[in-house]
């Protein structure tokens, strides 16, 4: 099972497993923008080639890695992993309907909002408190990232932000629920999601009409970064809060704009590179600072 694999490399700490697959998630899903953008076809498309290759990539690795294969998996994962697979579906699409109606910057900057949330719904179902230092970094990376899109920031429609409002609903669900029930098999969740999504997209998307690299690049995200990266970011909360990963997984909004600076010399803006220091200079620092805390704790 790829949790086993992925569980067989982290550290044998359960806290410090947690903080790295966060980081590790955050890391392969910071690439979507970039294969996005070399696809070249529109979001319904996108979401559609998506959720198929998800589909089928974890679909392969339950039946092959699993002695329980996909059946009995998706069985023993049980309505946890149909739900999330249904949240899944409504944070995509949520998203995709919030940029095609309002600014990037404003989904942006309301996604950017996901760690707060996360910790609310959590503390309410499941009492789950959090921190004043997980607070203070949740503050500063969210103040990074509205420094990152404050350059091109606008008012937009309504139906847009709320549309974003909407994803970010379900995304902070999603990380509660991934908390409640840490032994439904994290792949089932990812693989559940990409089916759903594709099933929703495939009216509206027109895959007779992509070209060879089309496929090719989707397959490479499909199959291997962008769902491997989310089963990271859920396997993260079996070990660590559900607010502290989602604002770990936020650093994907600073690195997404290295990426395509690399692969586009598209030269990211003065507001880009000071509001992503200061995010990726709270997560570092609370990162250690909690590591120091619990080490002295321990000793």
């Amino acid at each position: 099972m790829i949790e086993s694999s992925i569980k067989s490399l982290l550290p044998k700490n359960a806290r410090d497993r947690g903080l790295l697959a966060a980081l590790g998630g955050c890391f392969l899903i910071s690439f979507d923008p970039s294969f996005i953008r070399m696809s070249g076809v529109a979001g319904f498309d996108t979401a559609f080639l998506f959720g198929l290759f998800t589909t089928i990539s974890m679909s392969l690795i339950i039946q092959t890695t699993d002695s329980r294969g996909l059946v009995g998996t998706l069985r023993e994962s049980g309505w946890p992993a149909v739900v999330s697979g249904l949240l899944i579906v409504g944070s995509a699409l949520s998203f995709i309907l919030s940029v095609k109606h309002t600014s990037v910057a404003n989904t942006v900057v309301i996604l950017s909002g996901r760690p707060v949330l996360t910790a609310v719904v959590s503390w309410i179902l499941l009492g789950e408190k959090t921190t004043r230092n997980l607070w203070l970094a949740m503050a500063g990376v969210m103040s990074g990232i509205f420094i990152v899109m404050s350059g091109s920031l606008k008012s937009g429609h309504l139906a847009g932000d709320g549309f974003a409002v909407i994803a970010v609903l379900c995304l902070a669900l999603n990380g509660t629920l991934w908390r409640r029930y840490k032994d439904v098999s994290r792949t089932a969740i990812v693989g559940l999601g990409g089916f759903f999504l594709a099933l929703a997209t495939f009216i509206p998307a027109s895959p007779s009409n992509f070209s060879s690299d089309t496929w090719l690049i989707m397959a490479a995200m499909g199959l291997a970064t962008a769902p491997i990266g989310r089963v990271l970011n859920a396997t993260a909360t079996r070990y660590i809060p559900a607010a502290e990963a989602a604002m770990i997984t936020l650093g994907n909004v600073v690195l997404a704009p290295l990426w395509v600076f690399i692969f586009f010399q598209e030269q990211p803006p003065l507001t880009t590179l000071l509001g992503g220091g200061i995010a990726l200079s709270t997560i570092i620092t609370y990162i250690a600072l909690t590591r120091r805390r619990l080490a002295q704790a321990r000793a």
